[in-house]
């Protein structure tokens, strides 16, 4: 007790040393402070919450807070302090600032919106079509006129679980998260662009509980929308807008010297990826003065807000946003909202490009006839020269020789200046390159560096949601530095892992894991069991190669056989080597389409034994090395002595009558009509070149990044059964050519297309686990890619040592049936139609065609299929799979 009270003392000596020195250093800081503060309202007194005060002379940008309460600390001076409020007229006030901080009060007015007279010269068009033309047509321009940027970026977040199923009410209780509560999280980040797509972003300092669930708005606060896209949402001025959005002209006001036009944004058809609401539009300059929309993702609803202001006069730069995020699944709702300020801008013209304003006016050739034709006359004929032509040059004096270019000649230009610098750039397939980093001092600074350096002043609530915050900071601290307290979840090895799995962390690099050991049914074993576990650690080198030893034990309780294999792997971003050894069970098509769970679950429930298995003695060994950024090749040998095996359990949880029982272990094929084998030896070499010949990347941290979908996929495989060698009994070669894409084609939708043709040009000796084989399915579930599967297709009846071909075409609709109610895009439903196809010697040219409805409680897909030989109806069927969004691994190994 008295070392507890010894304790006590010199903590609160401590506690009252670090007060009296926060005060003496502090104090002159806060003696002399100064700058502006005060409340923004409307005219009937009510706050304006967020609204946007920009600071002319510093390039500064920051937003009051809920109440309308704002503060800017600023040098003395004379400042031209700028108010803006969406759907507001801009104030501008003239402020002198001495030693203390001036009390500035606004009220703003109602925006008083005109409808000049407009001409129509084509049709009865909205004139919003004209402004948007010209605002797309210069997009381009905004996004390369500057060659670097530097800005500090301030972002406050708060978010509250509004409700939750009362099943997890006790696991988010561990985890101290409660209904209601505001979750409170702010950073400082300094942040750098340099063109074309470098953006590097350092964190000085952070403080939060880590609580926004992964909603942060960063990908549009560092995004742009003169992009195409902007986060996968396409941009209401990129090229191809208006296959996406109507627009409508609902008058101009006047922001201080600038007209400035304010259009609505409706999209032809609501779902994800497309925004709706008002776009406000700088005439002349046909740069974003403000907005306010509205997106979904994946039935989450985002509404953003965002204020331009023009940086030194040169550019409209972004200086406040606002986002709302706010969403309902599976009984849980959570609402977030997000401030973000850009301050202390510093920008870098690209010489190369820019031109003062009003040199350029960009003509709609569409509307403005006349005027384009005259620009056509006038133009000055380009210089000769025998050289490639400096498109940059050619581009400024197109826009300093005249006042007047027409939209598609900027666009073109544009494009023949960026392709220019594409060929330039030492990685032209890289599309971003982003830095992040934190500071490491970012965590350490104390609520009063906050209330310092804060731009805009907390709220009541979220002063109290911090209180908590920091209360329970200082508990879980105690529990890390062993505290009595304990924490609820337990730390090293348990007994009753051994049951159920757990990982555990070794050393700083390497880890443990014992996997969840799951028993499956199948008529050769019975039950059976596998159980495994992994040990992985990174070798200390430059490439950070991970070495991976996993040993897996199998029992089969019918068999009374054990069995079990061993696998060293080697694997870093150029090179991947394996070698796994050993005796284990085997299905016939190397590829498994058969899920172990579903194969149990289809042989009790349904007495369908569709997995054919046999056994093998074998050592494995595979390489694969990335040649190039476009070309890898792999290679594989594989010796194995296999053996058949045949049924050994007739157990069953159904008995169905109109069923005569289990099939025997053999598969059927129309080519050979008995696929036994005799036990004997093989061993097989593979060899497989995969080109990616237009792929991009993302740099993220220094680390390549491909972007999916960015390049076709093209491989070449080449498998030989090695006669005579290590006893091998097979002689065989065999060869394909595949190819695999997604594209877009259009406004419409996107296609996946599969593609593999090939034959065996030797097929002296072979066994039928040699064959070709495909992937179809007979169960109800649909468990392989959705896209190189088919679904009612048996899994081995066209297997073929000849020559095939089998194609797969999925059309994914942006609106078709049932996603041609809002409703129903609005939820994330996605409507599919597809072809499958596969020509062998037998198959008679079997076709499957089908209709899938995507995203069914965001989780689920379920399709209708009906299958044909030579145009004539064979089949029908039903299958349900996991949304295509989300990938899932139920291997059994």
């Amino acid at each position: 007790m008295r070392a507890k009270k010894m304790l006590s003392q010199a903590a609160m000596r401590t506690l009252r040393a670090s007060i009296l020195f926060l005060f003496l250093f502090l104090f002159p800081a806060l003696l002399y402070a100064k700058g502006i503060r005060g409340t923004i309202t409307d005219e009937a007194g009510k706050p304006l919450a967020f609204a946007s005060i920009f600071v002319k002379q510093s390039g500064t940008g920051t937003t009051a807070n809920e109440n309308g309460f704002y503060e800017v600390t600023l040098d003395s001076g004379r400042y031209e302090i700028i108010y803006q409020y969406l759907g507001y007229e801009t104030q501008v006030r003239i402020i002198e600032v001495d030693n203390d901080f001036v009390q500035v009060n606004v009220t703003l007015k109602p925006q008083a919106t005109v409808l000049p007279t407009v001409v129509v010269q084509d049709g009865n068009e909205d004139p919003a079509y004209t402004i948007m033309r010209k605002a797309i047509a210069k997009a381009k321009y905004h996004t390369q006129q500057l060659d670097s940027y530097t800005a500090r970026v301030y972002i406050k977040g708060a978010g509250k679980l509004k409700d939750y199923p009362w099943l997890a009410k006790r696991a988010l209780q561990k985890e101290g998260i409660e209904k209601n509560r505001v979750y409170i999280s702010e950073s400082v980040s300094e942040v750098k662009y340099t063109r074309p797509n470098k953006f590097e972003e350092k964190v000085i300092s952070i403080r939060s509980d880590g609580k926004d669930n992964n909603t942060s708005p960063n990908q549009y606060i560092f995004g742009s929308f003169y992009e195409p896209e902007i986060q996968g949402t396409i941009s209401p001025l990129a090229p191809k807008a208006f296959s996406y959005y109507k627009y409508e002209y609902l008058g101009t006001f006047q922001d201080r010297d600038y007209e400035v036009s304010k259009i609505k944004v409706t999209p032809r058809l609501k779902g994800d990826n497309v925004v709706e609401g008002v776009i406000n539009i700088v005439e002349g300059w046909w740069s974003i003065h403000s907005l306010d929309i509205h997106t979904t993702k994946m039935g989450i609803q985002i509404y953003i807000k965002a204020i331009y202001a023009p940086i030194d006069d040169k550019a409209w730069m972004p200086v406040s946003h606002q986002f709302r995020v706010e969403g309902k699944a599976f009984g849980f709702e959570a609402e977030f909202k997000y401030l973000a300020t850009v301050s202390d801008y510093k920008i870098k013209l690209n010489p190369k490009l820019y031109v003062d304003n009003d040199k350029m006016e960009v003509i709609d050739e569409k509307v403005q006839k006349e005027e384009a034709k005259k620009i056509a006359a006038n133009k000055p004929a380009p210089a000769k020269k025998s050289k490639q032509p400096d498109n940059a040059k050619l581009l400024q004096e197109r826009l300093e020789s005249g006042k007047e270019i027409t939209r598609k000649e900027l666009n073109k230009m544009m494009k023949d200046y960026e392709k220019e610098e594409r060929k330039q750039q030492k990685e032209p397939l890289v599309i971003s390159d982003n830095t992040f980093k934190v500071d490491s001092g970012a965590y350490k600074k104390d609520s009063t560096y906050w209330a310092t350096v804060r731009p805009v002043p907390l709220t009541q609530e979220e002063v109290k949601g911090y209180q908590k915050s920091d209360s329970m900071a200082v508990v879980s601290r105690r529990i890390e530095e062993g505290d009595t307290l304990k924490s609820s979840k337990h730390k090293g090895f348990q007994p009753w892992d051994l049951l159920i799995g757990d990982s555990y962390k070794v050393s700083k690099h390497s880890n443990f894991k014992i996997h969840f050991p799951m028993p499956n049914f199948n008529t050769v074993e019975g039950w059976n069991l596998v159980y495994k576990v992994s040990f992985g650690s990174i070798l200390q080198d430059t490439n950070k190669t991970r070495l991976t030893i996993t040993p897996a034990f199998r029992y089969a309780f019918s068999r009374k056989v054990a069995s079990g294999n061993l696998k060293f792997a080697l694997r870093n971003n150029k090179y991947r080597f394996e070698v796994e050894g050993g005796r284990y069970i085997k299905q016939y098509n190397a590829d498994e389409p058969i899920l172990p769970i579903v194969n149990s679950f289809t042989t009790l429930l349904l007495e369908k034994n569709l997995m054919k298995l046999y056994e093998r003695r074998y050592i494995d060994l595979m390489y694969r090395r990335k040649l190039s950024q476009f070309v890898t090749v792999s290679g594989t040998l594989s010796w194995n002595k296999r053996h058949e095996l045949l049924n050994t359990s007739n157990y069953k949880w159904v008995d169905r009558k109109k069923i005569e029982g289990y099939t025997e272990n053999r598969p059927v094929n129309v080519e050979l009509t008995n696929t036994a084998f005799p036990d004997h030896e093989a061993l097989i070499g593979s060899v497989r070149v995969a080109a990616r010949p237009w792929l991009k990347y993302q740099i993220r941290n220094g680390h390549k990044q491909e972007i999916n979908n960015s390049s076709p996929t093209i491989t070449l495989d080449y498998n030989k059964g090695i006669h005579d060698a290590l006893g091998s009994d097979v002689d065989f070669d065999q060869i394909e050519l595949g190819i695999k894409h997604e594209f877009n084609i259009g406004v419409r939708g996107h296609v996946d297309v599969a593609l593999r043709a090939g034959a065996f040009t030797n097929s002296s000796n072979m066994y039928f686990m040699d064959y070709k084989h495909f992937l179809g399915n007979k169960t109800p579930f649909a468990t392989t890619d959705p896209v190189g599967s088919f679904r009612l297709l048996d899994y081995y009846t066209y297997s073929t040592d000849d020559k095939y071909f089998a194609g797969n075409v999925h059309y994914h609709f942006r609106r078709f049936l049932v996603t041609s109610f809002p409703l129903a895009r609005m939820a994330g439903v996605s409507e599919n139609v597809f072809v499958n196809y596969l020509a062998t010697p037998g198959s008679k040219n079997y076709t499957e065609v089908g209709y899938s409805i995507d995203g069914i409680l965001r989780l689920f897909r379920l399709e209708a299929i009906a299958s044909f030989q030579d145009g004539k109806y064979q089949d029908y069927g039903f299958r349900i799979g996991i949304n295509t969004s989300f990938a899932i691994n139920f291997s059994d190994n």
